[in-house]
């Protein structure tokens, strides 16, 4: 594991982003920053996590829309093996449920692409000192969906105590993998928990399901 830098050393970072132009654009606007060092940048998902493992940034900026691994799927494999590593989400997508998927995957923050480079560094400092950090224009949304309803308002589901267990996991960001891992099952016996549960929430996929459990306060 990575020592911690101090005080006065540069935050080492990585960029993964799929755009050659951004990519470039990102490693000269922070190059000239004291405070943090680019240490290379990855123009994939499946780059970014073994370039991340390889050298253990403090910190990746994560694209969200890449091909073949994306940022989201990318941020879960950083954080379940490398949980220290900060992941600021650097992204021109606002829907809620990428936004919120992004958050439960383990993203420490989220930015969106045309902010000014302060605001992107003040991004980067709040995300490595511990904090969350979110763009002021998705910021609101993102609470009103993560504030769960009153008690008396939540309306009933009728998933099973087993459906829940596998629902809380996906909201963690757990692959079916990792879920049959955690709850001794196996991986086929988890797709058909997800195929149940996505059924009897009438969502189409496994984000729908956990911004509908965040957003009713299922699971937390």
């Amino acid at each position: 594991m990575s020592q911690k830098p101090s005080p006065k050393e540069p935050l080492n970072i990585l960029i993964v982003e799929d755009d050659p132009m951004m990519r470039l654009g990102l490693t000269h606007s922070l190059a000239p920053k004291p405070t943090v060092n680019v240490i290379g940048a990855a123009a994939d998902g499946y780059e970014g996590v073994a370039m991340a493992q390889a050298h253990q940034p403090a910190l990746v900026l994560m694209d969200v829309g890449m091909p073949r691994l994306d940022g989201i799927a990318a941020t879960q494999q950083i954080k379940h093996t490398l949980p220290h590593i900060r992941v600021v989400m650097f992204t021109s997508h606002t829907e809620q449920t990428e936004v919120v998927a992004a958050l439960s995957s383990g993203a420490d923050g989220y930015c969106i692409k045309g902010t000014s480079i302060d605001t992107l560094m003040q991004a980067i400092t709040i995300a490595t000192t511990g904090g969350i950090y979110l763009d002021p224009h998705i910021a609101q949304q993102v609470m009103a969906c993560l504030t769960p309803q009153p008690q008396d308002s939540i309306p009933e589901h009728n998933l099973s105590a087993r459906e829940l267990e596998v629902l809380k996991l996906i909201v963690e960001g757990y692959s079916n993998p990792e879920i049959g891992e955690q709850l001794f099952l196996s991986t086929n016996t988890v797709k058909t928990y997800v195929k149940g549960i996505m059924n009897k929430l009438v969502v189409n996929d496994r984000v729908q399901a956990a911004v509908l459990a965040l957003r009713k306060g299922w699971v937390h």
